[in-house]
């Protein structure tokens, strides 16, 4: 049986639309009933041209109340048409705006319920584009060319049968060119060509994306080693990629563009020779001089709807693409949530034989039937050579991915049947890369609990040692961080992440190389922040510093993803290996001194 294919295209986007769908029907009528209002004018003028060709030799004899009566019947349908366009474009415009946001928080909601191993496999600008630059298309395509495309394809609609109604050969020789303006124009438009030239236009943008991102993240070592764009070889290769496509794109489809646009506006030069054979003739016949006439004047007003008609034909592959790559981040399948949640009475956590690949099953295993317990109250810490599984264990506890073998358990509940709610609640995290927004510092330092008070925000700062220098910038808590703001130094930035810490009060607590960036004298300023930190919760350090673990209830020693040891400071020293040597070395460090002779030689060279 064959799997049932999702919808795609404007379906799709309809479907997304949800509950918006009576605004679109509504913009949708009222662009219709402005359509044909519109082509009022148009009668009126045929009407018009009509008398005074019928009273040519006499035009005293035209029948001025007549006109007069048609003149007021095109500027109402003229007033009414815009008025009714004007009320439909509010329609869609509300819809649109409402369904963009709709779309823009289910795509962060489901982003942020994707495991990490997603944003490993796709990079940041990619996942930017998505979300920015696709959406704003729906956007635009819904509050403007949505409208656009209905009323286009009804004015085309009525103009064509009311040709046909008036004179056939006129309408034949009109639409005919038309239909082989159009097949010149397919490819471009809805072809083949066009598709895997448009998923290849979205590639070359996405690539773009993800290599200006990175080229601004690393424009100090560029600026350092005096390069250039040209330097950076993968965002200029992407900028190439993309010249190269644009200019293929253009060669390819300039022929069929230009055979189009000259046969539509050209469609006087069809129609002419068609009435000059026929009036040739019968050159007394004023109704087909009338209707002549009438087919010159309206060919140009044809021009403008089948202009769109071509537009809006290439915008729905461009919706299309945009929609299918917003399905593919919807389509990601994110961490599932319990059936029926389940609650700890007590914060130990326990590993149970754990063993994990971020590569997924059949992957290399990073960690190989770690099992080992944190108890509530105690201080456990991790230590190991780097890539030894430290960082993993911690981002594992609050689920950042699955494990496939073996289970992790808070108090006795494997943290897969706790909802996502619960157990975020349960830990707060100090990170080694602190991650601050661009707000204010109060805004940032309130993230740890957003209903606290400023009371309860100024303590924590002061708890983590940073409300003294906070008091001393510009404005305060006030005061921005990055781009139009102050920049804090690391240790500063860590600081302020332990003060989110202290303000959330979770009983687990994740320490991730916590005082990394502190010089001597921020370290002092983060262990008094830590203590307080650290008070009755349960404690997972990671540390390179081991003078900073020295204290810990019990070290886990962890080589290649396994724990190979695991005691107090002293038990670990007497049992000798690889903690001691680690230990040794660090010891040893801290009295390394460069020869002052040396060095003036070196210098000197």
């Amino acid at each position: 049986m064959k799997e049932k294919k999702g919808k795609t295209g404007i379906a799709r986007l309809l479907e997304l639309a949800g509950e918006k769908k009576p605004l679109l029907a509504w913009s949708g009528i009222l662009s219709t009933i402005s359509v044909f209002l519109m082509l009022v004018p148009y009668i009126a003028v045929y009407h018009v041209l009509a008398e005074l060709l019928q009273h040519a030799a006499d035009l005293g004899a035209v029948d001025a109340a007549y006109i007069i009566n048609w003149g007021i019947w095109g500027a109402l349908g003229m007033v009414l048409g815009y008025s009714f366009m004007y009320i439909g474009g509010m329609c869609s415009h509300i819809a649109a705006f409402r369904i963009l946001y709709g779309i823009r928080v289910r795509l962060s909601d489901h982003i942020g319920a994707l495991p990490l191993g997603y944003f490993n496999k796709n990079a940041t600008g990619k996942i930017k584009k998505i979300v920015e630059l696709d959406v704003d298309r729906i956007e635009l395509f819904i509050a403007h060319q949505l409208p656009d495309l209905i009323n286009t394809a009804v004015m085309l609609a009525a103009i064509i049968i009311t040709m046909f109604s008036l004179n056939i050969w006129f309408a034949l020789a009109c639409v005919i060119p038309m239909l082989l303006g159009f097949a010149a124009q397919y490819s471009m438009m809805a072809g083949k060509k066009a598709k895997a030239g448009l998923k290849e236009y979205f590639d070359a943008l996405e690539n773009i994306n993800i290599s200006s991102i990175q080229y601004m993240r690393g424009m100090p070592s560029i600026k350092i080693f005096g390069q250039t764009v040209h330097s950076f070889r993968k965002f200029y290769d992407d900028m190439i990629k993309y010249r190269d496509f644009s200019v293929k794109y253009t060669d390819n489809f300039q022929n069929g563009y230009v055979a189009f646009k000259t046969i539509i506006l050209s469609l006087a030069t069809f129609i002419l020779p068609v009435g000059l054979f026929f009036i040739s003739a019968v050159p007394d016949n004023m109704a087909f001089a009338t209707t002549l006439m009438f087919f010159l004047i309206l060919t140009p007003g044809i021009t403008v709807p089948v202009f769109k008609l071509n537009t809006l034909a290439s915008t729905l592959n461009t919706i299309e693409e945009g929609v299918k790559r917003i399905d593919e981040i919807l389509a990601e399948k994110t961490i599932p949530e319990p059936e029926t949640c389940q609650k700890p009475s007590s914060y130990e956590i326990r590993f149970h034989d754990v063993s994990f690949s971020y590569g997924g099953q059949g992957g290399m295993e990073v960690l190989k039937h770690v099992g080992f317990t944190a108890p509530p109250g105690k201080i456990t810490a991790l230590v190991g050579p780097s890539g030894s599984g430290k960082s993993t264990i911690a981002q594992l506890i609050p689920r950042f991915w699955d494990v496939p073998k073996g289970r992790i358990t808070i108090g006795d509940v494997d943290i897969r049947n706790m909802s996502t709610n619960d157990l975020m609640a349960a830990m707060s995290f100090v990170f080694q890369d602190t991650f601050l927004f661009s707000d204010t510092l109060f805004n940032n330092i309130l993230v740890g609990k957003p209903a606290a008070t400023k009371e309860e925000v100024y303590a924590a700062a002061k708890a983590a040692q940073c409300h003294e220098f906070i008091e001393h910038l510009p404005q305060g808590y006030d005061t921005p961080i990055g781009e139009g703001g102050v920049y804090l130094s690391g240790g500063e930035e860590q600081r302020v992440s332990v003060a989110r810490a202290i303000l959330k009060n979770a009983p687990i607590l994740v320490l991730d190389e916590a005082t990394a960036y502190a010089d001597p004298e921020n370290e002092v300023q983060m262990q008094l922040a830590l203590q307080k930190l650290i008070q009755d919760k349960t404690v997972l350090i990671i540390a390179h510093r081991l003078t900073t673990i020295r204290d810990a209830n019990q070290i886990l020693l962890l080589k290649e993803g396994e724990i190979v040891d695991a005691g107090t400071h002293s038990e670990l020293l007497s049992h000798g290996g690889l903690y001691k040597r680690m230990w040794d070395a660090y010891t040893s460090s801290s009295d390394w001194q460069i020869d002052h002779v040396q060095a003036k030689e070196v210098f000197a060279c």
